[in-house]
């Protein structure tokens, strides 16, 4: 594995990838262990997590083992709430929910509520969703995780020490794109990963410098291992990516928080 800060290198930047989908997985509960129960499914299966490998794991069940279940019923909604609910024609419970976890409400229609939420990332309604809870409770939805980057670190800590490697750890969630239509996945929290990838000054086919090429590495790898566990009812959260272990580091890094864009660069404001 490489030192954190050494940057990929070489003209080749992945030569070959696999992505394999965990299979018997437990319906995850609140107090659960993520990285005991991907070890034990491996071992089920006779699959080896590596150093090297990368762990995508999908935000729902973090959030899951981490209690961040919330009943819109025992929610009471403000003032602003309120408002907002009118605006967009949404319970006030769900957009007081909004609002505890956004720095900042940036759209609120009938159609769309677009947050940049506490964490720095934009999404739709700070993240928070219903689908794929179960239990049938109408009004229950799950928030993202505090805090994904060290929900990250310490999956991979436990991971370690159950199956004796250390891969990458990705937490992974599905989200939309400025002026593209769909979803996809995206890393909302990492550890051992290189996030970014800078390849500027390296030369094209034909000699030129690279003068804007910054790699999304993490994102890259989030968005094939979702597409690959699928977001219904194929109960594959987790998947295991391997061929990119040159992006895999030692030490566990400052997680997905590099990719977001500063404010201060934000150009549509």
């Amino acid at each position: 594995m490489q030192p954190e800060d050494a940057p990929a290198s070489g003209p080749s930047v992945v030569t070959g990838m696999s992505v394999t989908v965990l299979r018997g997985l437990p319906m995850f509960q609140e107090g659960m262990s993520v990285a005991r129960e991907i070890a034990k499914a491996a071992l089920h299966v006779g699959f080896n997590v590596n150093d090297g490998d990368v762990v995508v794991v999908a935000q729902k069940i973090v959030s899951k083992v981490e209690g961040r279940k919330v009943r819109l019923s025992d929610v009471e909604a403000g003032a602003e709430a309120e408002t907002l609910a009118q605006r967009t024609g949404r319970p006030a419970a769900l957009m007081q929910l909004m609002r505890d976890e956004s720095a900042e409400i940036m759209r609120a229609t009938p159609q769309v509520t677009i947050t940049r939420q506490r964490t720095g990332h934009v999404a739709a309604n700070a993240g928070i969703d219903a689908s794929n809870i179960e239990g049938g409770e109408d009004d229950a939805v799950l928030l993202w995780p505090r805090d994904a980057d060290a929900s990250a670190r310490a999956i991979r800590a436990e991971l370690s020490a159950a199956s004796g490697a250390a891969p990458a750890v990705l937490i992974a969630d599905s989200l939309g794109r400025a002026w593209r239509m769909g979803t996809i996945g995206t890393a909302i929290g990492c550890a051992g990963l290189q996030v970014l990838h800078d390849r500027c000054g390296e030369a094209d086919l034909f000699g030129r410098a690279l003068r804007a090429t910054l790699v999304g590495v993490a994102d890259s790898i989030a968005a094939v291992a979702v597409l690959a566990m699928g977001e219904g009812a194929e109960g594959t959260p987790v998947a295991i990516v391997r061929g990119v272990q040159r992006y895999v580091t030692r030490e566990d890094g400052n997680g997905a928080v590099m990719a977001l864009r500063p404010l201060d660069q934000d150009l549509f404001r």
